[in-house]
């Protein structure tokens, strides 16, 4: 029956984890020693224990093999930025190409420096400008009908609202041919009010004008019962008397 899997924690007891350290550290140390037999290879081994005491194992001296070790990742980093460096150079000068032919291509849609090209470029340029005028003046021709269809929308909200104030007007209307109308109780009430607040000056005529020193003259009637009024009023004094 083989061991079960061991699951690699850190070991709480001082004396156990003492114990296990020390085994797997001559172990390890034996395998560096076999490598560097076996394969001919420099091997350099430095532990540390948890007491901070050092241990170490070099097939040849291990200052030679840590100052190789130190060149090897000084040269891979140099190689890293190098590659780096011509990375970037590369990018660069693939951008200022590009930037150099869109500008080339803008002159040559303004119509400058047309010597350098030849038929054939010439004809593709014309082909191309044709393009963009099509495009162009079909994106001016969908605007157009854009505004056209606002200025419809806005004419018939206008026509809207003009129908609607018109119809406001007319119901006004009506209405105050409805209050003038001479059956309007409204109305007649309105004339009955300015009869009775009429001016005196109205009736002026009809009342009776007394003024010294002045007879005015009346009519055969009025006349008659004045003279009437004036003999009764004679014999009455005479009776009186």
């Amino acid at each position: 029956m083989g061991r079960g899997r061991v699951v690699l924690e850190r070991i709480e007891n001082k004396i156990n984890r003492q114990v296990t350290f020390s085994k797997r550290r001559n172990g390890l140390l034996k395998k560096a020693y076999e490598l560097s037999v076996l394969c001919d290879a420099e091997v350099a081994l430095i532990i540390f224990s948890s007491h901070g005491k050092l241990f170490e194992f070099g097939s040849t001296d291990v200052e030679k093999i840590l100052e190789r070790y130190r060149q090897c990742c000084y040269s891979q980093a140099n190689n890293v930025a190098e590659e780096g460096t011509q990375t970037l150079y590369q990018e660069v000068s693939r951008l200022r190409a590009n930037y150099e032919s869109l500008q080339r291509s803008q002159r040559h849609m303004l119509g400058e420096d047309l010597e350098s090209l030849n038929l054939k470029e010439l004809q593709h340029l014309e082909k191309q400008l044709d393009r963009t005028l099509s495009q162009a003046r079909q994106r001016k021709t969908e605007m157009m009908l854009e505004r056209l269809e606002g200025l419809r929308k806005k004419e018939q909200d206008l026509g809207e609202i003009n129908k609607q104030l018109k119809s406001k007007l007319e119901e006004h209307g009506q209405r105050t041919e409805a209050i003038q109308e001479p059956g309007n109780p409204s109305t007649v009430a309105r004339d009955n009010q300015l009869k009775v607040h009429t001016p005196q000056d109205n009736h002026k005529d009809t009342e009776p004008n007394l003024q010294m020193g002045y007879n005015q003259p009346l009519p055969p009637e009025e006349a008659m019962a004045t003279r009437n009024l004036a003999g009764g009023s004679s014999r009455n004094q005479g009776w009186l008397l």
